[in-house]
C-alpha cells in the first residue's frame, strides 16, 4: 500500500476543530497508522456500534448451528406472551425484521423511546408490547429496543448473555482482552452499551474484510458476511448530513452511488463513532470523536472521506 497520506498541520487543525480524539488505519491485515488524543487508546463507549458486533455474534451462533441456521424464525418461538398478543400480524416479526430494522413496532422520533425502556423495570416486555405500526418487513424504522430483543435472543440459542459469548466465542479470538458490555435488566445492551479500544474495534472490521475467518480459523459463514453487509433496505441513506447509508444486518451500507467514492460498510456509535470497511482497498478505519450532537458526527466520516480515502491507493 502507497499510504501518501500523512496528518499535516491541516489536518491536525482539523481534528482539533472537528473533536476527532482516535484514528485507526489497517491495510491488509497490518497496521499503517493509529493516532489517540493523549497518546492511549482507552476503552470508550462505542454507543450504537454495538450493533454491529451483535450481528457479528449472530453470525458466528449460525455458525455453530445454535439458531437452526435460520434468521427466519418467529419471535413468538422465543417470546411466548406473543402469542397471546393481538394483532396476529405481531407473530409474524422475525429475527430478519429485527436486523434490518423492519419488525414495524411503533419505536418514534428516531429511537425516543429508548431510555424510557431502560427506566421501564422490564425493558424485554416493554419492547414487545409497543403496537405495531407498520407490518413487519414492510418499511424501516430505526429501533434500539429490536436490537435488545436480539441479544435476548442470542442468550436463549447459547445459554449465555450476548457479553459472555462474545468473550469466548469473538473477543478471545481476536485478542480483545479489556472490554466492558452494559446491561438492561439482566440482558446485555444490544442497541448500545459495549465499550473497548479502537484498535479492538478495527479488529471486528478485519474480521468482516476476512469474511469471516480469523488466523486460519473460521468463525462465522462467508455468506453470513457477506449477506449482513449488504444492502437489505433503504435504511436512512436520504438522511442529511449523511451519517448514515442503506442498511443491511445492523450494518451501515454506503456504495459508491451514496458516497460518490467507493463502496464501503460502517458502524457507526451516536456523535460520530465510527468503524469503516472497505473491501475494495483492504483498509479498516477507526474514527472515534467527542459528542457535540447526532449531526456532528458528520464530521468524522467527513475526516474518512477527504484525509484518509482520498489518499489511500
Amino acid at each position: 500500500m502507497n499510504m501518501a497520506w500523512r496528518l499535516t498541520e491541516a489536518a491536525m487543525k482539523q481534528m482539533d476543530e472537528w473533536n476527532i480524539n482516535d484514528i485507526v488505519v489497517q491495510h491488509a491485515g497490518e497496521l499503517v497508522y493509529r493516532w489517540h488524543r493523549g497518546g492511549r487508546d482507552r476503552v470508550k463507549h462505542l454507543y450504537s456500534c454495538t450493533k454491529s458486533v451483535l450481528s457479528v455474534l449472530y453470525g458466528i451462533a449460525l455458525h455453530k448451528g445454535l439458531l437452526s441456521s435460520s434468521i427466519d424464525l418467529p419471535l413468538s418461538d422465543f417470546f411466548p406472551q406473543l402469542t397471546r398478543q393481538e394483532p396476529d400480524e405481531k407473530r409474524d416479526i422475525r429475527i430478519r425484521h429485527l436486523l434490518t430494522m423492519t419488525c414495524g413496532l411503533e419505536w418514534p422520533d428516531f429511537d425516543k423511546p429508548y431510555n424510557e425502556m431502560k427506566k421501564s423495570g422490564d425493558a424485554l416486555e416493554f419492547v414487545l408490547r409497543q403496537p405495531l405500526a407498520h407490518e413487519p418487513g414492510s418499511a424501516f424504522g430505526y429501533n434500539s429496543g429490536g436490537s435488545l430483543l436480539l441479544s435476548a435472543i442470542l442468550a436463549q440459542v447459547t445459554g449465555r448473555r450476548a457479553e459472555d459469548f462474545a468473550r469466548s466465542e469473538l473477543f478471545a479470538k481476536l485478542g480483545i482482552e479489556a472490554f466492558r458490555w452494559n446491561r438492561v435488566d439482566d440482558t446485555s445492551e444490544g442497541g448500545a452499551g459495549l465499550y473497548m479500544k479502537a484498535a479492538d474495534l478495527a479488529k471486528i472490521g478485519q474480521l468482516i474484510l476476512q469474511q469471516g475467518c480469523w488466523n486460519g480459523e473460521r468463525l462465522m459463514g462467508e455468506d453470513w458476511t457477506a449477506e449482513s453487509t449488504a444492502v437489505q433496505n433503504k435504511g436512512l441513506a436520504q438522511y442529511r448530513p449523511a451519517l448514515y447509508g442503506y442498511y443491511g444486518y445492523h450494518w451501515w451500507v454506503s456504495p459508491r452511488e451514496h458516497n460518490g467514492i467507493v463502496d464501503y460498510v460502517f458502524a457507526f456509535g451516536f456523535g460520530g463513532q465510527y468503524l469503516f470497511v472497505v473491501p475494495e482497498k483492504n483498509l479498516v478505519v477507526v474514527i472515534r470523536k467527542s459528542l457535540n450532537g447526532r449531526n456532528a458526527g458528520i464530521h468524522a466520516k467527513t475526516f474518512f472521506h477527504e484525509y484518509i480515502l482520498s489518499s489511500v491507493d
